[in-house]
């Protein structure tokens, strides 16, 4: 039976009505527009972005997404990998909905790619690690807004090796039509200044595509992050990052933050 997973976290991670999620969105998008330097030419390939509230992330994700401003024609398909943080699971879940939902609308899944991730051990159809985690529908809004029409293939990925996230991104790679999300948060809980320090240190190891730098307290996503830098040094990516801040800098107090960044890979 076709079914659509519904929005678990609007109107807790970002507005629950499609006028005032749109507008969020845009403005996110346009405060990232003023403060960019030096866009790429071209799209991006892939993205890392952070899955907080907007509030307190959204910011630092707009960086990213700035980037895909006028390639919503050229990108018809998003990869979307996120970590678990509801539900374990072994290796990559892959959802049987036929389309997730956000108050801006519908996005349907691409069966046919997940057909083809499915062939691989580590990934397996596993609902339950969808219906609550947001760290995947965060970013829908976001894509949503910029690229208008698309579809997805969402993974939760759980106990994975990067390997095995890199050679399921290698099934799924594709052409300039697709676009890979990896979403993940840096730090969590330290003080700005340690927050800071620690980030900086993730965002070099990421720089030199080095996965094996990253430990577990550096980013929540760490196998997913691990998993596209693998692939991006097989396929001879060039990185970027393009904001790095935390809690500290756009909501909230500083003697416990969460570290935020964004990349992209071209």
């Amino acid at each position: 039976m076709d079914w659509t997973r519904p929005p678990a976290v609007a109107g807790m991670f970002y507005p629950d009505r499609e006028d005032l999620l749109r507008s969020n969105v845009e403005d996110l998008l346009g405060e990232a527009s003023r403060a960019e330097v030096s866009p790429s030419s071209g799209p991006p390939k892939a993205i890392i972005a952070p899955h907080a509230g907007y509030i307190y992330s959204g910011p630092v994700a707009a960086s990213a997404y700035r980037r895909l401003h006028g390639h919503g024609d050229s990108i018809s398909r998003v990869i979307l990998l996120g970590p678990g943080h509801r539900y374990p699971v072994r290796g990559l879940a892959a959802s049987s909905a036929e389309a997730f939902l956000t108050p801006l609308g519908l996005v349907p899944l691409d069966r046919e790619g997940l057909q083809a991730a499915l062939a691989l051990d580590q990934v397996a159809l596993v609902d339950e690690a969808h219906e609550g985690e947001h760290s995947l529908e965060v970013h829908l809004p976001f894509l949503q807004v910029v690229l208008g029409d698309f579809s997805i293939i969402p993974l939760v990925v759980g106990e994975a090796s990067p390997e095995e996230v890199a050679e399921t991104l290698g099934v799924l790679w594709g052409g300039p039509e697709t676009l890979v999300v990896i979403s993940s948060d840096l730090s969590h809980f330290l003080t700005y200044a340690q927050a800071a320090e620690l980030d900086a240190s993730t965002a070099q190891s990421i720089a030199a595509l080095r996965p094996e730098e990253i430990r577990y307290d550096q980013a929540c996503g760490r196998l997913p992050v691990g998993g596209l830098l693998l692939r991006a040094r097989e396929e001879g990516l060039s990185v970027e990052c393009v904001d790095l801040r935390n809690s500290g800098d756009t909501a909230g107090a500083r003697d416990q933050v969460v570290g935020y960044g964004s990349w992209v890979f071209g």
